[in-house]
């Protein structure tokens, strides 16, 4: 699968109306070449650079199959649940960096053969687990950002 964005192409900076120092604005997303059999989409942002390892930014699961994008900030269709990011939040946190190197921002959709039994507020991992054996493609598109 590709995942692309008009906010930003892969290895290029996140806008900062994206990041913790704008808007704090999900960027516009849309994937392509999902399997036909896919039943649900989920999204992962994650830093792998950040000083205490990996930080989740967003967690997003139960798209639709017949959703192929994610405009800018949302809002989320119909049925789509978000879960817990490392901010402690729900939804979508943006890129706030302690000043520095620049972190890079890995956007992952992952088309899925199921629809996932998680409650809202699901942690990355708890996503990771039920998501085992379902995953029928990926895509990955990563941004940097520094301060």
């Amino acid at each position: 699968m590709q995942l692309s964005s008009t906010a930003f192409q892969e290895g290029a900076v996140i806008p900062v109306v994206h990041t913790g120092d704008g808007q704090d604005r999900s960027p516009p997303l849309t994937w392509s070449g999902a399997p036909g059999a896919a039943k649900s989409f989920a999204l992962v942002c994650d830093d792998p650079d950040a000083p205490r390892g990996t930080w989740v930014h967003w967690v997003l699961f139960n798209l639709p199959a017949d959703q192929h994008e994610l405009p800018a900030g949302g809002p989320l269709p119909p049925g789509a649940l978000q879960g817990k990011n490392d901010f402690g939040k729900l939804g979508y946190g943006g890129p706030a960096p302690p000043r520095g190197k620049p972190h890079r921002y890995y956007f992952r959709v992952y088309a899925l053969d199921t629809i996932l039994s998680l409650p809202e507020g699901a942690t990355k991992p708890q996503l990771e687990q039920a998501m085992k054996g379902h995953i029928l493609a990926t895509g990955q598109l990563m941004g940097k950002y520094s301060r």
